[in-house]
């Protein structure tokens, strides 16, 4: 781990341009998004933090990389040390393997970690902060609505309490948000499934695994983004998108068998009411949370109204059969 009191030379360094923090560098979108910005705005200087390692080192002159821990410190210093623009907060801590033992720490990590950020963010007079939720906050119910707006309730730890840092963190985010309106400019983004080659979530493997359950008596409509697409929404919203809360989709929906043949993997044909009861005996061959069992039979489809309010109708580049063929490239 790098000790930034030793790094003090690094803020000084970039003390002339402008600054952009990228909070959880490590994952794949966050990588694309440095790419993107870096190429876009050369005379920003770009900061990633995280607590993993980098897969691959930039070669950008504007581009630099800390791996450092998540502590109240690290962060007191790294705030103090370079009087950030803008600040993108994309380190929540995935779901996807989400369980009892591990709650606590990602509670800590996606609650407590979020309100740090928050905290310095306004402390050190950021002008914009971008947070990246997920359209799970809604959760999969069979009531839900054709299209679930922003302003819909958050229901997804009603079922499954493993997605309470989810909702809490995406609510902890929104009431900052509104109550700090006047002194910084913040967008919460809550995208709907991202997929890609270095995209790690639960539906990518959902998509890429052979003879994964695909249910004979449910059949719900998802919407996937690419994760350039997702990354360049991202990018744009720096200038682009105002305060506020949005969805991110796009139009076209498609059922999960037709994403599955797209796909071209062979399937587990099985009637889902019954393996929520095989659940144990299932996670032996496929690691799955059990949240997404829900996903996989009720849809849970958003509205990007607002979105395009800002963006147009021309914000994607890719359909959705292209991101799901190039998903392929993952196998």
């Amino acid at each position: 781990m790098m000790d930034l009191k030793r790094e003090g030379t690094f803020g000084q360094m970039l003390n002339k341009s402008r600054k952009i923090l990228i909070v959880g560098a490590a994952g794949g979108l966050a990588r694309i998004l440095t790419s993107i910005l870096s190429k876009a705005n050369p005379e920003d200087q770009i900061i990633g933090v995280d607590s993993r390692p980098q897969v691959e080192e930039f070669k950008r002159e504007n581009v630099q990389f800390l791996k450092i821990r998540y502590t109240r410190g690290n962060f007191e210093k790294l705030f103090r040390d370079n009087e950030f623009h803008a600040v993108y907060h994309l380190a929540r801590m995935s779901h996807a393997y989400s369980n009892k033992s591990n709650l606590a720490q990602r509670l800590d990590l996606n609650i407590m970690g979020t309100n740090r950020i928050l905290e310095l963010a306004l402390k050190f007079d950021v002008k914009k902060m971008i947070i990246l939720s997920t359209y799970h906050v809604y959760g999969a119910l069979s009531d839900n609505p054709t299209f679930i707006a922003e302003d819909a309730p958050l229901k997804a730890s009603i079922k499954h309490p493993e997605l309470r840092d989810v909702t809490e963190m995406d609510q902890l985010a929104t009431n900052w948000m509104w109550k700090n309106q006047h002194r910084i400019e913040t967008v919460v983004l809550r995208p709907c499934s991202i997929i890609g080659p270095q995209i790690r979530n639960s539906m990518s493997q959902y998509l890429t695994t052979k003879y994964v359950p695909l249910g004979v008596d449910f059949n719900p409509m998802f919407q996937f983004i690419h994760e350039f697409d997702m990354a360049n929404i991202l990018a744009r919203s720096l200038k682009e998108v105002p305060t506020g809360i949005y969805n991110v989709a796009p139009d076209e929906v498609v059922s999960i068998k037709k994403a599955k043949e797209i796909i071209g993997l062979p399937t587990f044909k099985i009637p889902l009411i019954t393996l929520s009861p095989m659940t144990l005996a299932v996670k032996k061959i496929w690691n799955f949370p059990d949240y997404l069992i829900e996903y996989i039979k009720f849809s849970c489809v958003i509205d990007n109204a607002e979105l395009k309010k800002h963006l147009k109708d021309d914000f994607l580049r890719f359909s959705t059969k292209e991101a799901l063929e190039l998903l392929k490239l993952k196998l």
